[in-house]
């Protein structure tokens, strides 16, 4: 089996194997995202710093370069190559321009990208809606996801479980900036939607 993936693999093109690369590795680390999702265990990313001059503090998992977005996490890098590798597969016949297929499947791949993060969007507002109370959240301990700029510069994001479940809350802190991966402890709910929190 594995002889006649490599031979049809090898007879196409390099347009196509790099399309069919992209669909197959991604489709499978988005397949697994999703089980881990569906057993709850999706909360237990692994966060690596790593603390240079020239990069500061950036976090393996959101790439955060400092800013409070992360648009380069792997979760959306995942959801682009999914869109720009199938968009690729199925619409080679279609678009004979090498240069026009693939500005048509970075453009899926963007589209991807937005209709998930959407999706995320309302699943966090259903959240919001149900039992999570974030009162609940005073004096208990989280994990940093969202590098917190220090002394209120900026908002980062913490991930707190809450009644066996993970969520993810905007926090500030007074101190020194601090980086993804470290433990802290919250000490304030502010404007009833952001937490102020302390390093341990």
């Amino acid at each position: 089996m594995f002889e006649t993936f490599t031979t049809w693999f090898t007879a196409l093109d390099g347009m196509q194997q790099m399309f069919w690369g992209c669909a197959l590795v991604a489709s499978t680390v988005f397949l697994v995202q999703m089980v881990l999702t569906m057993l709850g265990m999706d909360g237990h990313d692994v966060d690596v710093d790593f603390d240079t001059a020239d990069f500061g503090d950036m976090d393996s998992d959101t790439m955060d370069m400092g800013g409070a977005v992360s648009l380069f996490s792997i979760r959306n890098m995942v959801n682009f190559f999914v869109g720009f590798g199938w968009a690729g597969i199925s619409f080679h016949r279609l678009i004979p321009s090498p240069l026009l297929l693939v500005l048509v499947s970075v453009a899926v791949g963007c589209l991807f990208v937005w209709v998930f993060f959407l999706i995320k969007k309302q699943m966090k507002r259903f959240e919001a809606n149900g039992a999570f109370d974030i009162k609940n959240c005073q004096g208990r301990t989280a994990n940093v996801y969202l590098r917190i700029p220090g002394e209120n510069a900026g908002k980062g994001k913490v991930q707190i479980s809450v009644n066996g479940a993970f969520h993810e809350v905007d926090a500030l802190t007074d101190g020194e900036a601090i980086a993804s991966g470290q433990k802290v402890r919250v000490v304030e709910i502010i404007d009833g939607e952001t937490l102020r929190v302390s390093p341990l």
